[in-house]
């Protein structure tokens, strides 16, 4: 998987694979079947799972800037660290429901692209 829209090279991608609505996609920690931490080479990066079975997934990357574990944000709750999800779906005052991120996989590679927003 490509991401695209990264501001800079400080810190590391999380890529964050789900397998259902648990805990999607605040509770990566908890709840990915599988988490993959890059980092950031000339503001570019690349998550590549293997070994995954066939099923229906969604996925959440963030850009932790300051490699604290997780998505910061302000006061009011908006992220300040780049996030984005499988299917480009799109954050609008909460994160985007697993169903709206979701995809299905077969067993064969699948080229995704995410974009991050900030």
């Amino acid at each position: 998987m490509k991401i695209l829209n990264i501001r800079n090279s400080t810190g590391v991608i999380a890529c964050a694979l789900f397998e259902s609505p648990v805990g999607f996609p605040t509770e990566f920690l908890r709840s990915a079947i599988n988490i993959m931490v890059i980092k950031i080479k000339h503001t570019q990066a690349r998550c590549d799972f293997e070994e995954i079975p066939q099923g229906t997934y969604a996925l959440a990357v963030i850009h932790d800037e300051n490699m604290n574990g997780k998505l910061d944000t302000n006061r009011l709750g908006a992220p300040t660290e780049g996030y984005g999800f499988s299917n480009n779906a799109k954050a609008f005052l909460k994160a985007p429901s697993f169903g709206a991120a979701r995809f299905p996989y077969g067993g064969q590679n699948v080229a995704l692209t995410i974009s991050l927003s900030y």
